[in-house]
């Protein structure tokens, strides 16, 4: 068994861009410049955005967070929107989901000027996915396509099972597993909360991709042997003996399902850390982009 390690490779990322962005100072070129805006006191966003603005600043981004209280309402988040997509300086930017009851998620979606949606979600960027186009790919599933690829994990002729159908990992994942290219070429089966008995399909999966938010709901008796296992679910599980009071629990029971596999993913340390990787090369992909139009 093989830890797919995405703290490490999100460093490596990291790095990667970090070079990339000293050399465009060196040129005397702008720096891409990603925003962030959060609705809302939510902890595990606030979190999440913090350690975006984090990442921007140790590969030498610019970076601008815009809070909002939770009583913000559709129409100023959208004109919020309005001046972020028409703001030159900035190249890119998110709204962190989830966002409070009184605002429609997908009217805020499409608002996003397609060429500075570096999360990937706007309907004509996950469009040009489907086709195959040159676009910006949702973080996590570009993420996990980089851990295959950069463990040379063979994807071609195997039968990739995704669980969960999302419209941030797990539909964008079975489109992705599909195409032309590495990683891809692989048979995939999309499976969810309707799908009738699971486990006689994970049985024959080479590769399992799973999305649930459901702690340990991949048992080790769901899988072959040598199987890899990417495990995207995060959840915060209940536990007194932890300094917190909880610990992050993924989807898959790690413990036992590692005997079997030939990869895995662990939780924390696997998905999560490439996710902001991801959004980080999607931003300078963004950059690039304005350049080429300026």
């Amino acid at each position: 068994m093989q830890l797919l390690d995405g703290k490490q490779t999100s460093e490596n990322i990291k790095n990667e861009i970090a070079a990339e962005v000293a050399g465009m100072k060196a040129r005397g070129e702008k720096v891409p410049h990603l925003a962030a805006v959060i609705v809302g006191n939510d902890g595990a966003s606030l979190t999440y955005v913090g350690s975006k603005v984090k990442a921007c600043e140790r590969v030498g981004f610019e970076s601008t967070l815009v809070k909002m209280p939770s009583t913000t309402s559709e129409t100023e988040l959208l004109k919020k929107i309005k001046q972020l997509n028409e703001d030159n300086n900035i190249d890119g930017f998110i709204v962190q989901l989830p966002l409070p009851k009184q605002i429609d998620t997908q009217k805020v979606l499409m608002a996003i000027d397609p060429s500075k949606d570096v999360d990937g979600f706007h309907p004509e960027n996950f469009g040009k996915m489907a086709l195959d186009m040159s676009t910006f790919i949702p973080a996590t599933p570009f993420g996990i396509l980089e851990l295959l690829e950069r463990y040379n994990v063979e994807t071609k002729g195997k039968h990739t099972v995704v669980i969960g159908r999302s419209h941030i990992v797990g539909r964008p994942m079975s489109i992705l597993m599909g195409r032309k290219g590495f990683p891809g070429n692989s048979t995939v089966t999309l499976t969810h909360s309707y799908t009738k008995n699971i486990s006689q399909i994970t049985t024959q999966a080479d590769i399992i991709i799973t999305a649930l938010g459901v702690p340990n709901y991949l048992k080790a008796e769901m899988i072959k042997d040598d199987a890899v296992v990417i495990d995207v679910g995060i959840t915060r599980v209940e536990d007194k003996d932890s300094e917190k009071g909880y610990i992050i629990t993924g989807d898959v029971d790690f413990e036992n399902v590692s005997k079997k596999a030939s990869y895995i993913t662990p939780v924390p340390g696997g998905v999560g850390p490439m996710t902001i990787a991801m959004l980080l090369k999607n931003t300078l992909l963004a950059r690039e982009q304005r350049k080429a139009l300026s």
